[in-house]
């Protein structure tokens, strides 16, 4: 049986309430993932959860695979696709030369420097990619 229900979603700064259909752990349509599931896409989305969070995320992320499944059935026959709901177009300016961010400013932003380089985490060939 499907519930409705509502979760935080999460997004950088705020909080957001949407809806979503849920059961414990499984889909109208039977769509679970396993443990081994959630971990897998945890370690390639540079996740680190704990046992809680993944036994939670099995069953969300199974709602949205379940979802997924229900758009599927829709008849969309004769819709025409679009990319955005709004009408909108990209605003495109000139191209303006203008003065950049000094050095120093931007160095004195960043949480770790080496030199005049901005010092970042190693993210190729670390073994985390599929």
């Amino acid at each position: 049986m499907v519930s409705t229900g509502y979760y935080r979603l999460w997004a950088p700064g705020r909080g957001i309430w949407a809806p979503c259909w849920y059961s414990a752990g499984m889909s109208e349509h039977g769509t679970g993932l396993s443990e081994a599931e959630v971990r897998k896409v945890a370690r390639l989305s540079r996740l680190e959860l704990s046992e809680v969070e993944i036994a939670d995320s099995a069953g969300r992320l199974g709602s949205v695979l379940g979802y997924i499944d229900r758009l599927r059935e829709l008849d969309v026959e004769g819709v025409e696709p679009m990319a955005h709901p709004f009408d909108d177009a990209n605003r495109l300016d000139d191209d303006v030369p203008v003065a950049g961010l000094p050095t120093g400013a931007l160095l004195a932003m960043a949480p770790e420097s080496e030199g005049d380089f901005v010092k970042v985490p190693k993210v190729i060939d670390d073994g985390g990619g599929a």
